[in-house]
């Protein structure tokens, strides 16, 4: 008989922090892998203790703690498979991105990262050494090389291990979702089977840490790109892939292939999954959200709702003498349509209140902005009590257009503790909510049908701070704010390259001026769900203070 090698792959969901819980799920994930017969059960990079870590891993205490409950793992898992397990490793002053294999009781192989990203959200040259490259580790009858995720998007660790033995690539990812970014991997992947000739294997981390998912999405190719097996996005999953020995190598059998859905499922199940694991990891069951009448709110509420179950969302709305009859009504119909609480809360006596107190003070000066922004911040205040006295996190509900440009009061409707549509733009708030009124998942916790009215997406965009007020009144129309925010932000184009497109070179000038001037908001804003290679935080630090501006 053709030696044969079974590996489980765990495409798990880890806590940060929580190394007795993710030791945990390593103990059963191996235990289910022993029961299939499997020969290796692999766990993503840096599982054990949940990733990114960022500044908390150069702690003593913390690595000293991992390192204690590694060794704990190895002695469990002594009598069955190997077990494959992300985390890091301290030797003196120095700490590796590290992957250990476990076998018979001990660490039979200690690989360390040589690859440090430091773009995107990575900032791993910050806080870890770069580690030489390994060679491969056996594992039965097999000589295993593990590229750790970044290491395989370079050429040269894939090839010194397929120079020194390695029969098959096991890379082991901490990968997190951005849109379109699993055709990037997978053509990456591509890239070293065909130049090494090995089958190689992608295992991905999956769940929510912060403003980040990891989608999983994990997946197998053999030789020549054919893809072997492909695990579901987004969801935890064991696959136990069996590995025979041919006369070309090592080939996987084929498996299942699970499909991969579009781009606005995919970030819609973003949204819904990352405040979902936002609430559940830092002990939270239940949210509340002002509900405008709006379509920004309506679509954060049904986020909710399928994140939480509707009967965890408390609505709020807080009409003033500028919310129109149809906006209450409008706020009534979302929350009906989901199945969540509505609640009214008028903001028209605290209003009376602080007008008063400030008459002295303003005496002689014209209303403007100062007074809307205190109709905004009085309901940040409200809500902030509400979320206080009841334990529930107050979601905000800005778009990433208003968030680029400053259309949002600070202290007012930017108060909360994490915003799902951070990262979407205005534009595709429409088209998220054509969505989910046309399909529903398994995975949606909130009802079928259509959830948000089509006056609601149809109507005119107002924040309804004064009377007759329209979004365009103060924005270009969103179809035009979007694309020049896409260039200036998401693409780092100049203006001379932004008005060679067709746009007004004043009108340019002045969303520049919005984008600069609104820093320091988004420095104080809730986090939110990253869906681009450019979504405000970690993806694009930018001073507060700052006076250059594009001459071009």
């Amino acid at each position: 008989m053709a030696p044969h090698f079974r590996l489980t792959l765990a495409q798990l969901n880890p806590t940060l922090g929580a190394f007795s819980d993710n030791a945990g799920k390593a103990r059963d994930a191996w235990g289910e892998g022993r029961t299939a017969g499997a020969d290796m059960v692999a766990l993503p990079e840096m599982f054990l203790t949940g990733y990114q870590t960022q500044d908390l891993v150069q702690r003593p205490a913390f690595t000293a703690q991992a390192m204690a409950e590694l060794e704990r793992l190895a002695a469990d898992c002594a009598d069955g498979p190997a077990l494959g397990i992300g985390a890091p490793l301290r030797k003196g002053d120095a700490i590796y991105n590290a992957y250990f294999i476990l076998q018979g009781g001990a660490v039979t192989a200690r690989i360390v990262k040589h690859h440090l990203p430091n773009e995107d959200v990575f900032d791993e040259k910050r806080v870890y050494t770069s580690g030489p490259i390994n060679g491969p580790y056996r594992v039965g009858p097999l000589r295993v090389g593990s590229p750790i995720c970044e290491d395989a998007w370079f050429e040269d660790v894939a090839e010194a291990l397929e120079e020194t033995g390695a029969e098959l690539l096991m890379v082991p990812n901490g990968s997190p979702y951005r849109r379109d970014k699993h055709d990037l991997r997978t053509s990456l992947m591509v890239a070293r089977v065909v130049e090494t000739g090995l089958p190689l294997v992608y295992l991905n981390l999956v769940g929510g840490q912060d403003d980040q998912m990891f989608d999983g999405a994990s997946f197998v190719l053999n030789p020549g790109g054919a893809l072997a097996l492909q695990m579901p996005a987004h969801e935890e999953a064991l696959a136990h892939v069996d590995f025979d020995l041919t006369e070309a190598g090592w080939r996987a059998r084929p498996g299942t292939l699970a499909p991969m859905a579009d781009a606005w499922e995919q970030d819609y199940r973003v949204m819904v999954n990352t405040l979902a694991d936002y609430m559940a990891k830092s002990g939270f069951s239940k949210v509340l959200l002002g509900l405008s009448g709006g379509i920004d709110s309506a679509l954060v509420a049904a986020i909710a709702a399928d994140a939480l179950g509707p009967e965890n969302v408390r609505c709020v709305m807080l009409p003033s003498e500028y919310t129109s009859a149809a906006s209450l009504e409008d706020a009534a119909g979302v929350a009906r349509a989901l199945g969540c609480k509505l609640q009214e809360l008028p903001i028209s006596g605290p209003r009376a209140a602080v007008t008063e107190v400030l008459a002295p003070f303003f005496e002689g000066l014209a209303p403007d902005l100062t007074e809307e922004n205190i109709q905004s911040r009085l309901r940040g205040l409200l809500l902030m009590a509400l979320s206080n006295k009841f334990g529930e996190i107050l979601l905000t509900t800005g778009n990433k257009s208003e968030v680029a440009v400053g259309y949002a009061t600070i202290y007012g409707d930017m108060a909360g503790g994490f915003n799902p549509i951070k990262d979407l733009y205005k534009t595709r708030v429409f088209e998220t909510c054509r969505w989910r009124n046309a399909n529903h998942r398994d995975w949606m916790k909130g009802p079928p049908g259509i959830v948000i009215p089509a006056r609601v997406i149809d109507k005119p965009p107002s924040a309804e701070l004064r009377a007759d007020q329209r979004d365009e009144d103060s924005l270009p129309p969103y179809d035009q704010l979007d694309r020049m925010l896409e260039m200036l932000i998401d693409q780092d184009r100049s203006v001379a390259e932004v008005v060679a497109e067709g746009f007004d070179r004043a009108t340019v000038k002045r969303v520049e001026q919005l984008i600069f001037q609104s820093e320091y908001k988004r420095f104080q804003a809730a986090p939110g769900t990253r869906l681009t290679h450019r979504a405000f935080w970690l993806d694009r630090r930018y001073p507060i203070v700052n006076r250059w501006r594009d001459s071009s």
